[in-house]
């Protein structure tokens, strides 16, 4: 009776733990939204900016026109990035939409693929533009931490 016993009560414990790790685990992982800034109004994008725009002007130490470039940047890329993302308030609804009948909506798929290269494509310049203009504007010093940076070399957004 006893080793019955002891048989089934680590079986027991050892199933109650993989419950508890597993719960634990779902529900570290689900306590937060993960949209990543997808619905982001103007003004959170802008406080966000800001502070990026801070941060890289303290690791390039950056002059106040330099940092006007890259703000200027920044708001190029929230453009084109709320082209890309259109009108729709739910970009993963029209994912879903997509497969939601008994067969894959192909036309719908490709018309969803074309309004969005469209949408890169027409934003695209004034993005380019805004980049150029803001490394351009750089030192030589600046510019070769912007390139160890791209090398893995620094990591100035870390939490570190």
């Amino acid at each position: 009776m006893s080793h019955f016993f002891r048989r089934n009560l680590k079986r027991t414990l050892i199933g109650a733990l993989g419950v508890t790790l597993l719960v634990g685990g779902l529900s570290a992982c689900g306590h937060r939204p993960h949209d990543y800034g997808s619905n982001m109004s103007a003004e959170q994008y802008a406080q966000k900016r800001d502070k990026m725009v801070d941060k890289a002007a303290s690791k390039l130490d950056l002059n106040e026109d330099q940092k006007k470039r890259l703000a200027t940047l920044g708001d190029k890329l929230f453009e084109q990035r709320t082209a890309l993302i259109g009108q729709t308030k739910d970009p993963r609804a029209e994912m879903k939409a997509l497969v939601a009948g008994d067969k894959f909506d192909a036309a719908r798929a490709q018309a969803l693929i074309n309004d969005k290269t469209t949408a890169v494509q027409a934003k695209s310049p004034e993005v380019i533009a805004a980049l150029a203009d803001f490394y351009n504007s750089l030192n030589p010093a600046q510019q070769q931490k912007v390139r160890d940076y791209m090398d893995g070399r620094g990591h100035w957004f870390n939490r570190g």
